[in-house]
């Protein structure tokens, strides 16, 4: 059975925490490394609800995409709902490792997910990595459909393949444009779309839209925009870095048990379509 430094060794071999962006929290949040590891959950928030699903199965491990901490704290009392998790974790004898931008970065990491999960061909990254000579690593990326199809077609497309949330797909276009050549970023990606326009896509997938920043894009290039939850446009990571880990498991005989959390930690649990609309005189 391998200790949790072993496994945190080969997660930081598969996403190492130097491809972090500057201001972000990775690698080893809590837990022994000399303790021993048999199962492990992957999920993408450090919630309560994700931490009480680890200890029902078991785990000895936490695996998440976004970090605990992201910038500095001065307490970790349970009567905050990150020391709770922190205390319930430390109590319970299990470890929490974050991959971030790291994993962002990685190949494949969080956007080849994405892009697999809506079905598309990967081509390359939209931000490439100057430091990776194959020229595969970097934010985002870009990919292709089979074969065109009108945007209407597509934004359904995406909600079906990404896991339901009461935010569901918007989308910004003409319905009948059709799409083809597509950027997708994972999480939030309305500061790339200088990147996007000089890709020359048809259309782009991320999450968190703004107003402003959509609106300004749509004005500037007709580029369509597919908005789905932060939360769905990561999950589909998950099941690629356990996949990677259990190769990993099985090369060094290590006979680890793994899940992903199925549980929905997109903080919008609601949706209700507006039927007002203004008039003329």
């Amino acid at each position: 059975m391998p200790k949790l430094s072993d496994v945190r060794r080969a997660l930081d071999e598969l996403y190492p925490p130097a491809w972090a962006e500057s201001w972000d929290a990775v690698g080893l949040v809590c837990g022994d490394p000399e303790d021993e590891v048999a199962r492990v959950l992957f999920a993408v928030d450090p919630v309560q609800a994700v931490v009480d699903e680890a200890v029902a199965f078991g785990a000895q491990l936490v695996v998440t995409h976004h970090p605990l901490y992201l910038r500095g704290t001065t307490t970790v009392a349970a009567d905050t709902f990150k020391g709770r998790v922190v205390h319930t974790l430390v109590r319970q004898g299990v470890g929490l490792i974050v991959a971030h931008t790291n994993a962002d970065h990685a190949d494949p990491g969080v956007s080849d997910a994405l892009a697999e999960a809506v079905g598309l061909r990967v081509t390359g990254p939209l931000i490439p990595d100057p430091t990776d000579p194959a020229g595969r690593r970097g934010t985002g990326r870009i990919g292709e459909l089979p074969a065109p199809e009108p945007l209407s077609a597509f934004a359904a497309r995406v909600a079906a393949g990404l896991p339901a949330t009461a935010q569901g797909v918007r989308a910004a276009g003409d319905p009948d444009r059709l799409v083809r050549r597509v950027a997708v970023c994972g999480g939030s990606g309305d500061s790339f779309f200088a990147e996007v326009r000089a890709a020359g896509v048809d259309a782009y997938v991320t999450a968190d839209l703004r107003h402003h920043p959509a609106s300004e894009a749509r004005e500037h290039a007709d580029i369509a925009l597919v908005d789905a939850a932060h939360w769905a446009t990561e999950w589909p990571w998950l099941r690629s870095a356990e996949s990677a880990l259990l190769a990993v498991s099985e090369k060094h005989g290590w006979g680890l048990e793994t899940r992903v959390s199925t549980h929905v930690t997109d903080p919008w649990t609601a949706h209700a379509p507006m039927s007002f609309a203004p008039t003329t005189a």
